[in-house]
């Protein structure tokens, strides 16, 4: 990916959460957990976007792929929707 990876809805994200940073990864280099890689084969890990901040375990689901959403529900990682409704980012607001 050249360029920014900077998420194009960033203007969106921003007014919902300002503290989170929505950059977009393929799987492989975003470093999920084992239990999402173990979800997919080796070969899907460089096709398989994710839109996230990586530091606040934070993924946008409308940029993700569905299936990578699926399997980060599983884990310590928040949907945006659930950070900001019901998560650790209600605290920032």
């Amino acid at each position: 990916m050249t360029g920014s990876r900077t998420c194009p809805d960033w203007p969106q994200l921003m007014e919902l959460a300002p503290e989170l940073q929505f950059k977009h990864y393929s799987v492989a280099e975003a470093h999920l957990p084992g239990e999402v890689l173990s979800s997919f084969s080796a070969g899907m890990l460089d096709q398989l976007t994710v839109c996230c901040d990586l530091e606040h375990h934070v993924f946008y689901a409308q940029h993700t792929d569905p299936a990578v959403g699926d399997a980060l529900r599983g884990t310590h990682w928040f949907e945006l929707a659930e950070w900001t409704t019901s998560g650790p980012g209600t605290a920032l607001g």
